[in-house]
This record gives structure tokens, C-alpha cells and sequence, in this order.
């Protein structure tokens, strides 16, 4: 595994720190990791219940991580599975960059365009005050959108590549809602993983 240490590209935003390495790791590695992930996760597929109306969520999902540290959004309990060691390897990489001790990943599975993540923040109480956020794409390239909440003409696009690294700090969930949304070009199965600390 190499990991490439290139400075990050830091977005300009107000009340935010968000900060991109578009090759965080070489694409081998990228290549086997998505298949790995792909094939041996446990993936399940939550209902969600939003203004009144509870719907399958449009994306596969799973939890692992220190098995004290259970995490709840959107109505959605999740107890995690222990950590193995692809993803410990996963963790070790990320926080080597970040500095931060990680407790807990949730990965994303989005089959297709179809599956998507709609606009919220990474805000849970279990999160603490100015959570650090560390998220790696594999597979499909898809867009991640970021809107301010103060000022919702306020925004920003990125296009999360095939072994990159996105971090988010500081202010960043208290300020900014983020997504990414269906599209209806055809594009292929993309894994996302999000490291988190669980207080």
C-alpha cells in the first residue's frame, strides 16, 4: 500500500475546514480494497422514516468499530460489528493523515445513481462538539455536496475520486449540511467509508 502525502486541497469556507487529497492512496490498493469490501461486508439495507413517511434507505450500509460505541441517526440504531483487518489496515492509513484515534467507520454501499445520501450533517450527540470526519471513496466517482446553513446560496461541489480522502473539522457539521445526491448519469457501485469518533 503506498499512500500519497501530497498537500491537501483546502476549500475556502466560512466556518468550515474541509480538506481533499484526491489520491490518497494508489489505485491498486483503491482497486483491491473496493473489491474486498464489496464482497465481504455485511451490508444491510435500513428503513428510514422522514416527515411521517418510512422508505427503505436508498443505499446499503454497515457499521463497525470498538464494540462499546453504538451509533443512532435518523432513527436508526446501529450496533457494530468488530473490526477486521482490512479495515483496521483502512483506519490506521486515515488517522496516520488526520491525527485523530478513530472509533467507529460507516460504510456506505450506493449499488447505482439511484442510491443516494440526502442533505443532513454528521451532528449526533454521540459525535461531541466539532467532530472530526474522515471519509474514503472507492469505485465510482460521485459528487459531494456541501451547503451552507446560514446561507443556503452558499455551496460547494467536489467530485470524490476513486481512492481520495475527504476530512471534515472544526465547525464544519455545526455550520454546513452535506450530500450526495441521486444522479441519472449511468455510473457504477461506489463504497464510501466514514471514520468517526464515538464519545
Amino acid at each position: 500500500m503506498d499512500l500519497f502525502t501530497d498537500a491537501p486541497i483546502c476549500f475556502e469556507l466560512p466556518h468550515a475546514e474541509v480538506l481533499y487529497y484526491p489520491s490518497f492512496v494508489d489505485p491498486q490498493t483503491a482497486d483491491d480494497w473496493f473489491i474486498q469490501l464489496q464482497q465481504q461486508t455485511p451490508w444491510q439495507q435500513d428503513s428510514i422514516t422522514i416527515f411521517g413517511q418510512t422508505h427503505a434507505q436508498p443505499r446499503l450500509t454497515a457499521l463497525f468499530g470498538n464494540q462499546d460505541k453504538s451509533y443512532s441517526y435518523s432513527g436508526i440504531m446501529m450496533q457494530p460489528h468488530n473490526w477486521t483487518p482490512l479495515l483496521a489496515q483502512i483506519r490506521e492509513a486515515v488517522e496516520s493523515v488526520c491525527g485523530t484515534g478513530f472509533t467507529s467507520v460507516l460504510l456506505n454501499y450506493y449499488r447505482d445513481g439511484r442510491d443516494s445520501n440526502g442533505w443532513h450533517a454528521d451532528n449526533e450527540k454521540e459525535l461531541g462538539h466539532n467532530p472530526v470526519i474522515a471519509s474514503v471513496s472507492l469505485g465510482a466517482e460521485r459528487f459531494f455536496h456541501l451547503r451552507s446553513n446560514a446561507n443556503k446560496t452558499l455551496t460547494k461541489k467536489v467530485l470524490l475520486q476513486h481512492g481520495s480522502l475527504l476530512v471534515m473539522r472544526g465547525e464544519t457539521q455545526h455550520f454546513w449540511k452535506h450530500q450526495i445526491p441521486k444522479t441519472a448519469k449511468p455510473v457504477g457501485p461506489r463504497i464510501n467509508l466514514t471514520f468517526r469518533v464515538i464519545k
